[in-house]
C-alpha cells in the first residue's frame, strides 16, 4: 500500500505569520474619495531584493494569488470588482508548468469599495497572497480607513494602567549590564553544531544503506560515465550532481531560518508547543511502521515525472533536475529520517535553524559522497554489495529507532502539559520494550512483511543483536529508585530525574532547593546574603538536562549550587499552566505587537529577553541581590568551565 505525503508541507506550514520587521514586504496605504458612496484603496507595496508578491490574476494550481476581501464581521460596504494592479512580470514556472503573474520590486493595487450604509465611519479590507524567493512567505494583512477625509495613521496601542505596571515589573534594573554585551564563548555551540552535522551524516549514511537509494548509486554513476561525450564531462557531471544534492538538502532548511528572524522566541514556541510534540509522535510513528513495510510512504509520482522530463534539458539545469529527481523518488526511504532530523532540530531549544542547516548539509553530503567517489574511481563500483535482503533489513532497523524517538516526542508533551503518566521510569521501559523487540528481531525471532526467509543469521546480526541486548541491560537500572547506575549518556532523552514514580525530595533537579519564582528567589537571596544562580530552562530542553546531569551532578559544582548559590530556574515552556488572573497583561514588543502574557512560560520567557536580550536555553546569569551581574552570562558548556564560572561569580560577589 502506497501513502502520498507531501513532505515540504513540513517546511511551508510554519511560515504563516504576519508583518514584522523582517517581513520582505512594507506596505504604504492610502484612500481617494471618488464619490459620496464610492472609494478608491490603494496599497502600496515596496519587496525587497529578488522576491515577488504574486498577482490576484495568478493561475490555479501555481503559487497563491493575491486575494482582497472584507472581514465576516463587517458589514456597510462591498468591493467593486477585482483591484486595478500596477506592471506586473509573467514568468513560465519550471515547477508549476505554468506562465506565473507576480510584481517585482513595488506594486500597487486599486480596490473600488462602494459603502451601502451611510452611518459607517471606516472601512477594513484584509489581503492575502503569497511572497517568494527560495522560500514563500503567506502574507496575511489587515488595513482599515477612516471615511472622514483625516490622514491615516498607525495605531497606537494603548495599555491599561494594570498592562503597563506589570509590564514596568517584568523589568528589572540591572547592573554592570556590560557583562551581558560580552560575547560568551561559544566553542560548544560550533561543537553542537558540528555534532548534529555528524549526525545528519550518519543518517544520510544510513539512507543510502535503503532500497530506494543504494541501487540508485551503480545505475546514476554509470549513466554519467557512459552517457557524455568525455570520460572528464561524466566526472564532471557526477560531482556536479553531488553538489546539487547537497544544495537541495540544505534549501529545505531556509524557511526555518526565515521564521527565526519574524520572532525570537518563535522556534522555542513551535518546539515546546504541546500538539506539535503530538503531532511528531504521531508522524514518527507513522514512519516507524512505513518502515516495518504495513505501507510504502511516497510523494505524488507526477512531481518525479515533472522531475524526471526537466532533467532532460541537459546542462547545469538538467543535472539538477536529475538531483532533484533522486530526492522525490527516494522519499519513502529518506524522509522518515528528514523528519526525525527536524523534529530533531525543532526539538532542542537554541537555534534550531543553525542545527536544521546543519544537520541537512551532513545529510546531504552523505547522500552526495557515493556518486562523486565512484565516479572518480568507477572501479570500486565491483566492490559494492548486491542488492538483497540486508536492505530490507537496514530500514526494520530505523524503523525501531523511529518508535524509540518518537516517544520522545510525546514525553515532551507530557513534560510542558504536566500531564503526569510518562515519567522517567516508564519511558525508559517502553524503551526497553522497544530495543528487546529490535533484538528479537535480529535474532530472527520476529518477522516483517516484506524480509526474506532467513536460512543462516549472519554474523553481523548475531553482534548487532548481542549489543542491542547490552543495550536493554544498561537500560534497566533506569526504572529502578535507586539506579545502580545512571544514565548519563542518555541524558535529555528520558524525562529528569526528579519527574520519577517514585517520590522525591523536590521537584528541582537532583533534589537541590530551587524557586520557580523570580521575585521569591531574590527574596531568599536577600535574606540569605547568597548570590542568585538565574537558570532560564525548559520542560523540553535537551541541553538544560545534559548539564543538569552530566555538569550539576558533579560534586563540587553540586556543592557549590547546594551550599553557595540561590537557584531560580524559571522555566520558559511552562505554557499550560497560567497565571493567576490578577497576573495576566498585554506586553507590547519591539515590533509593534501585542503579546498575550496568559502562563509561566509567556512570562519568563518575555523576561528573559526583555532583560537580557537573549531567548535560547540553558542561559544562566550571575547576580547579587541588588541585580547587579557578576559574570558573563554562561550556557552550554563542560564542567571545568562551568565551575570555574561559578567560583569566578562567588569571588565578584564577596568585593
Amino acid at each position: 500500500m502506497k501513502i502520498f505525503f507531501p513532505f515540504f508541507i513540513f517546511f511551508i506550514a510554519f511560515t504563516g505569520f504576519s508583518q514584522t520587521e523582517n517581513h520582505p514586504i512594507f506596505w504604504n496605504c492610502s484612500i481617494n474619495k471618488i464619490s459620496e458612496t464610492e472609494y478608491d484603496v490603494v496599497l502600496k507595496a515596496n519587496l525587497l531584493q529578488e522576491w515577488h508578491l504574486y498577482s490576484q490574476y495568478n493561475p490555479e494550481d501555481a503559487s497563491q494569488p493575491l486575494e482582497i476581501v472584507i472581514p465576516e464581521n463587517k458589514t456597510g460596504y462591498k468591493l467593486i470588482g477585482k483591484a486595478i494592479e500596477s506592471e506586473t512580470v509573467k514568468e513560465f514556472s519550471e515547477i508549476w508548468e505554468k506562465e506565473e503573474i507576480f510584481f517585482k520590486d513595488n506594486a500597487t493595487i486599486t480596490q473600488r469599495v462602494k459603502i451601502t450604509d451611510a452611518s459607517i465611519t471606516s472601512i477594513t479590507i484584509d489581503v492575502y497572497g503569497q511572497v517568494c524567493k527560495e522560500a514563500c512567505i503567506q502574507v496575511e494583512e489587515s488595513f482599515s480607513f477612516p471615511l472622514d477625509g483625516k490622514k491615516l495613521e498607525k495605531t497606537t496601542i494603548v495599555l491599561d494602567d494594570k498592562s503597563k505596571n506589570l509590564t514596568q515589573n517584568l523589568k528589572l534594573d540591572l547592573k554592570n549590564t556590560a557583562l551581558l554585551e560580552v560575547k560568551t564563548d561559544q566553542s560548544n555551540t560550533g561543537d553542537s553544531l558540528f555534532n548534529i552535522f555528524l549526525l545528519g551524516f550518519v543518517g544520510g549514511l544510513l539512507a543510502l544503506l535503503t532500497p530506494c537509494v543504494f541501487p540508485m548509486i551503480p545505475l546514476t554513476v554509470s549513466f554519467f560515465t557512459k552517457q557524455s561525450q568525455s570520460k572528464r564531462k561524466g566526472i564532471l557531471n557526477a560531482i556536479l550532481y553531488g553538489v546539487f544534492i547537497v544544495i537541495i538538502y540544505i534549501l529545505l532548511s531556509v524557511p526555518f531560518h526565515l521564521i527565526d528572524g519574524l520572532d525570537p522566541n518563535i522556534l522555542n514556541t513551535i518546539s515546546t508547543n504541546i500538539w506539535l510534540n503530538i503531532f511528531f509522535f504521531v508522524i514518527l510513528v507513522f514512519f516507524a511502521f512505513s518502515f516495518f513495510g504495513f505501507y510504502e510512504i511516497t510523494l505524488p509520482s507526477s512531481w518525479g515525472n515533472k522531475m524526471d522530463s526537466a532533467s532532460n534539458v541537459g546542462g547545469f539545469i538538467g543535472v539538477f533536475f536529475m538531483a532533484l529527481t533522486l530526492a522525490i523518488v527516494s522519499f519513502s526511504c529518506t524522509g522518515p529520517i528528514l523528519g526525525s532530523l527536524l523534529a530533531g532540530s525543532l526539538g532542542t531549544v537554541g537555534n534550531p535553524a543553525f542545527q536544521l542547516s546543519a544537520g541537512m548539509t551532513g545529510f546531504g553530503l552523505a547522500l552526495a559522497l557515493p556518486f562523486a567517489l565512484f565516479a572518480l574511481f568507477p572501479n570500486l563500483l565491483n566492490s559494492l554489495p548486491k542488492s538483497g535482503g540486508w536492505l530490507n533489513t537496514t530500514k526494520v532497523i530505523l524503523g525501531f529507532l523511529e518508535l524509540a524517538f518518537a516517544f520522545k516526542f510525546l514525553s515532551n508533551s507530557d513534560l510542558v502539559g504536566h500531564w503526569n503518566f510518562l515519567k522517567r521510569e516508564i519511558f525508559i521501559g517502553i524503551w526497553i520494550l522497544i530495543f528487546l523487540g529490535l533484538a528479537l528481531y535480529l535474532l530472527g525471532k520476529i518477522k516483517f512483511p516484506h524480509d526474506s526467509p532467513i536460512k543462516k543469521l549472519s554474523f553481523f546480526r548475531i553482534s548487532f543483536g548481542v549489543l542491542v541486548i547490552a543495550f536493554v541491560i544498561y537500560l534497566i537500572p533506569g526504572t529502578f529508585k535507586n539506579p545502580t547506575w545512571s544514565l548519563h549518556s542518555l541524558s535529555g532523552f528520558p524525562p529528569p530525574q526528579f519527574y520519577s514514580i517514585y517520590e522525591q525530595e523536590s521537584d528541582c533537579p537532583l533534589g537541590l532547593n530551587c524557586y520557580k519564582d523570580f521575585d521569591e528567589g531574590l527574596n531568599t537571596a536577600k535574606e540569605t546574603n547568597k548570590p542568585i544562580l538565574l537558570d532560564f530552562t525548559g520542560w523540553a530542553c535537551v541541553n538544560c538536562r545534559k548539564m543538569e546531569e552530566n555538569v550539576w551532578s558533579n560534586p563540587e559544582i553540586y556543592s557549590i549550587l547546594k551550599n553557595d548559590y540561590v537557584l531560580i530556574s524559571l522555566y520558559v515552556d511552562d505554557n499550560e499552566k497560567e497565571l493567576p488572573a490578577s497576573e495576566q497583561f498585554d506586553f507590547v514588543k519591539a515590533n509593534g505587537k501585542v503579546k498575550k502574557i496568559k502562563s509561566y512560560g509567556d512570562k519568563w520567557s518575555t523576561f528573559q529577553v526583555l532583560n537580557f536580550k537573549n531567548a535560547s536555553q540553558p542561559y544562566y546569569v550571575l547576580l547579587n541581590a541588588d541585580l547587579e551581574i557578576l559574570n558573563t552570562p554562561q550556557q552550554y558548556t563542560d564542567i571545568e568551565t562551568y565551575k570555574n564560572w561559578l567560583q569566578k561569580g562567588i569571588e565578584n560577589f564577596k568585593k
